[in-house]
């Protein structure tokens, strides 16, 4: 595969997200609404989510809790 199929394949479902950070998916939906969420990307009506951005996103979130 190509790697504009590499690309394709790190995408991931909201549904997904909420999975890996273990809260439900309305979570997902409200730190989008007030900006505070991994960044997405509209694709029609869905949202979807670079495997990157997500984790640099959680990276992030660790560093500000750390003291």
């Amino acid at each position: 595969m190509g790697e504009g199929g590499a690309a394709v394949e790190q995408l991931m479902t909201l549904r997904e997200v909420a999975t890996l950070v273990q809260v439900p998916p309305k979570t997902i939906y409200r730190w989008r609404s007030l900006g505070q969420g991994p960044p997405g990307l509209r694709i029609g009506r869905h949202v979807r989510f670079r495997r990157e951005d997500v984790e640099a996103w959680i990276e992030t979130r660790l560093r500000v809790r750390r003291p």
